[in-house]
């Protein structure tokens, strides 16, 4: 009897759209109505039309801030972002394991070395418990060269702010970081690990140190986070990476050093347009996950 009564009283609620949780975690991913309309694919006039049945009809709540065309969340719109990301996981999860259980085939994604320790280890571990025999083929080289390549499926690359192409996986800014108990930046002409010169990360904070006066050397270039890091540990170098790639054996710094504010940078998912698939875009759904925890 309790059984009947808890379906009863679940029975009188008013049901949301797994469409409309859809539309309004791209409104609170993108900022905007417009963006979010072309991530789902609805003109901006139908993604307003939704969240005014949402708001108004379904949970009478203000869900949304609107500042001209920037909209932020209330404190009931970010309540709600909480459970649609969890709800529309849980039904994404409920689909792929029991319509496509055994899918069997390839993805090829494409990564910067700055993420994949970082990143992917979770990521593809959770992938893996759900799609056993899909087999992932990672490459990891600089965004500029992943951006050349036609052969992926996915691409994880960093873009500047205004210039971003596909999904918005995360936003973070640039940092300064030396080793634990060193002073390299109190050095006369500050010594620099940084990427490529073909990253403009590098572009960033040579401008940045320009505009600020600051004599540096780029000591050391190298191809790999893994080598950035090693020789900013030994206290040989300053670097900038991405706040969440700072390790505990280094220390952030700025302002209070003499360093300047670094600009913020946009991590993004490219998906190839000539390659769809339904493995391809669960993979791309485990990558949208796993970079937001």
């Amino acid at each position: 009897m309790q059984y009947i009564s808890e379906i009863d009283e679940l029975s009188s609620y008013p049901s949301i759209d797994t469409d409309v949780l859809r539309t309004f975690v791209a409104i609170a991913d993108q900022g905007g109505f417009t963006k979010a309309g072309e991530q789902v694919n609805r003109t901006q006039s139908a993604v307003s039309m939704q969240m005014k049945r949402l708001e108004e009809d379904v949970l009478k709540r203000q869900l949304f801030q609107r500042d001209g065309r920037q909209v932020r969340l209330t404190v009931e719109g970010q309540v709600l972002l909480g459970y649609a990301r969890r709800i529309l996981k849980l039904h994404s999860e409920v689909f792929n394991t029991l319509r496509d259980p055994h899918m069997v085939g390839m993805v090829r994604i494409g990564v910067p070395d700055d993420y994949v320790m970082r990143f992917l280890p979770g990521i593809l571990s959770h992938f893996a418990q759900f799609y056993p025999l899909i087999q992932i083929e990672v490459n990891c080289e600089s965004s500029v060269q992943l951006l050349q390549r036609q052969d992926l499926d996915l691409t994880i690359v960093t873009r500047k702010p205004g210039n971003e192409l596909g999904q918005l996986l995360r936003q973070e800014r640039l940092v300064w970081a030396e080793a634990q108990c060193f002073s390299t930046h109190e050095q006369a002409v500050m010594p620099l690990a940084m990427p490529s010169n073909d990253c403009f990360c590098t572009e960033w904070v040579c401008n940045a140190l320009d505009a600020r006066n600051r004599d540096y050397r780029l000591a050391y270039n190298c191809s790999s986070l893994a080598a950035i890091m090693a020789v900013v540990s030994a206290g040989l170098a300053v670097t900038a990476q991405l706040e969440s790639l700072i390790t505990p054996d280094l220390r952030i710094l700025g302002e209070a050093e003499g360093l300047p504010q670094l600009p913020l940078a946009n991590i993004m998912l490219l998906r190839n347009p000539n390659k769809p698939s339904p493995i391809t875009e669960c993979l791309a759904e485990h990558i949208v996950e796993g970079f937001r925890l």
